[in-house]
C-alpha cells in the first residue's frame, strides 16, 4: 500500500538540514578565517572558541538562511522538487546569502590584500553550496526514489469521468517512474449515464462540491481532464477550486504544446499544465506585507493630525459616533470588521443594506467631502496593521452582496484569495459602485488585479490612488 507523504515532516528535514548545513558551514570558514590570520592557529584552536563573533554567527546565521529558503519558496511543495530545480535554488540562495554575510561580515576584517576578500567570498560559497546541497540532494533522491518504487505518494482526484480522464489515469498509471500521484477518484461535470472512469476509480461526487471533497479526502492534487463538449464550465471549475490549497493540473490541448505552455520538470511525467494557486512569489508577499506595517505606521504618525480634526468634523457634522465598523468578507471568505469614519448619519440602514448613490441624502455634508477626497478610509490603516487587509488589493464587499454578485459572476470567489485592500485596481478604473451590476463591471479590474499581482503594480495603484485623491475625483 502507498503510504501518504508527510508534508509537515518532509519540510521539517529541509529546514534541518540547511540549519545543520550553515552551522558546519559558519565554523568550517571561521576556522578558515582564523589560520589565514594566525600561522600558528593549529596550536591556539580555542582562539575559535573564545571569539564572541563565532558564537553570534553560530545563534543568527542559521536564522538567516533559513529565512531566505523561505523567502525563494523552498520549503513549498516540498514532495514535488526535482533534482535539477534543486541545483539551481541552492545555487542561486547560495550567492544571494554569501553575499549578505561578505558585506556584513568579511568587510569588517582587517585587509591584508584584495586576494584575501576574493578567496574568502569563494571558500564560503563553496563550503555553504557543496553542504547544503549534498544534504538537500539526499534528502530529495531518497524522497524521489520512495515515490518511484511506489512506497509514498499524495492523493490526487480527477475532474472528468470520460476519454481524457481515462487517457490520463492510463498515462499516470503506467508512467515508467511514476509521480506520486495516487488517484483516489473523480467528480463528473455532466451526469451521464455512464461514466467510463468509474471501471478504474470511484466516483466521489459532482464538481460543484470539489471543496468539499478535497477537504474529506485529503486532496493535494487535482487534474482537470474534461472533454471539449465540457469546456464551457472550466472557468466554474477555477473558481470552484480557488480557495482549496490542491495543486491544480489541467491537460494540455495541442495549441499548448505547440506554443510551449506546458510547465513540466520530469521527461517520464504525464504532460500536463500547472495552474500556480499563488498570485505572487513568497518572497514579494513577504515584501508586500513589510511594506503594509511600515507604511501604515507612517501614514498613522504623519496623519494624526489629519486623524483628530477628521474626527473633530465627524462628531460635528452629526449627532453619533465618530467610527463606523462593519462586517466585511475578507481572505478565504473569513468576515472582519472594517473601520473607517462615520460618513453618513446614524441609523442611516434601518431598513437593510443599501448601496450609496452620488445624491445620498444618508450622507452628510462633511461625509460627502470625506469620500470625495478618501478621508474616511484612513482608520482602515489600523486593520491593515491587524493583518485583515492589505493596502492594495481589492474592495471587500458585505456578505449580503456577494451572494448577489456571485449568481451574476461566479468568478468573484477568485478574489478571496488574497486580502482586500484600502485601495485596488477597480477602485481607480472605476471607483465606489452604486449597484450590483457596477460591482460586477469593477470587478473584471479586481481579478485582472489577483491574475498580474506583483509590487510593481501595486505602486502603479498607489501612485493613481494619490493623483486621485489629491485632485478630489473620488466619489
Amino acid at each position: 500500500m502507498i503510504k501518504k507523504i508527510n508534508k509537515k515532516k518532509q519540510t521539517f528535514k529541509y529546514v534541518m538540514w540547511d540549519w545543520i548545513a550553515s552551522v558546519l558551514t559558519w565554523f568550517l570558514f571561521f576556522c578558515y578565517r582564523k589560520s589565514t590570520e594566525l600561522p600558528d592557529f593549529l596550536d591556539r584552536f580555542d582562539v575559535v572558541y573564545d571569539d564572541l563573533n563565532f558564537w553570534i554567527g553560530i545563534i543568527f546565521i542559521p536564522i538567516g538562511w533559513v529565512f531566505l529558503y523561505l523567502l525563494a519558496g523552498s520549503y513549498r511543495k516540498v514532495y514535488f522538487k526535482s533534482r535539477v530545480s534543486e541545483l539551481g535554488e541552492t545555487l542561486l540562495v547560495t550567492l544571494v546569502g554569501t553575499v549578505i554575510l561578505f558585506f556584513a561580515t568579511i568587510l569588517n576584517d582587517t585587509i591584508v590584500t584584495y586576494k584575501t576578500y576574493y578567496s574568502s567570498f569563494m571558500v564560503l560559497y563553496f563550503l555553504q553550496f557543496f553542504i547544503s546541497y549534498c544534504g538537500r540532494l539526499t534528502i530529495t533522491t531518497v524522497t524521489a526514489r520512495q515515490i518511484h518504487n511506489k512506497k509514498i505518494g499524495y492523493n490526487t482526484l480527477i475532474i472528468g469521468s470520460n476519454g481524457n480522464a481515462c487517457d490520463i489515469y492510463k498515462e499516470i498509471e503506467n508512467q515508467e517512474l511514476p509521480s506520486g500521484s495516487v488517484i483516489v477518484g473523480f467528480v463528473n461535470v455532466y451526469d451521464k449515464s455512464i461514466y467510463k472512469l468509474e471501471k478504474y476509480v470511484p466516483r466521489l461526487g459532482y464538481y460543484k462540491d470539489v471543496a468539499q471533497i478535497i477537504k474529506d479526502y485529503d486532496i493535494e492534487e487535482v487534474i482537470i481532464a474534461i472533454e471539449r463538449s465540457e469546456t464551457e464550465t472550466i472557468d466554474k471549475i477555477l473558481v470552484a477550486l480557488e480557495l482549496t490549497n490542491a495543486t491544480v493540473k489541467i491537460i494540455p490541448i495541442m495549441q499548448d504544446l505547440v506554443f510551449g505552455t506546458v510547465k513540466q520538470e520530469g521527461i517520464w511525467h504525464a504532460p500536463l499544465i500547472e495552474i500556480s494557486p499563488e498570485p505572487m512569489p513568497v518572497w514579494q508577499s513577504v515584501a508586500k506585507r513589510a511594506f503594509d506595517i511600515i507604511a501604515s505606521i507612517l501614514v498613522i504618525i504623519i496623519l494624526s493630525p489629519v486623524y483628530l480634526f477628521t474626527a473633530i468634523m465627524v462628531k460635528r457634522s452629526s449627532p453619533g459616533p465618530v467610527f463606523y465598523r462593519q462586517e466585511r468578507i475578507g481572505k478565504h471568505g473569513r468576515p472582519f470588521n472594517m473601520l473607517k469614519f462615520r460618513s453618513m448619519y446614524v441609523n442611516a440602514e434601518d431598513m437593510g443594506p443599501q448601496l450609496s448613490t452620488d445624491d445620498d441624502p444618508r450622507v452628510t455634508k462633511w461625509g460627502r467631502f470625506m469620500r470625495k477626497v478618501r478621508l474616511d478610509e484612513i482608520p482602515q490603516f489600523f486593520t491593515v496593521l491587524g493583518g485583515k487587509m492589505s493596502i492594495v488589493g481589492y474592495r471587500p464587499e458585505r456578505q449580503f452582496y456577494i451572494d448577489q454578485i456571485v449568481q451574476k459572476a461566479p468568478h468573484y470567489r477568485m478574489l478571496l484569495k488574497i486580502k482586500p485592500g484600502i485601495t485596488s485596481w477597480g477602485e481607480v478604473k472605476y471607483g465606489y459602485a452604486s449597484t450590483v451590476d457596477e460591482m460586477v463591471e469593477r470587478l473584471k479590474y479586481d481579478i485582472l488585479y489577483v491574475e498580474n499581482m506583483n509590487l510593481a503594480v501595486d505602486i502603479k495603484i498607489l501612485i493613481y490612488t494619490v493623483l486621485i485623491v489629491v485632485q478630489g475625483r473620488g466619489k
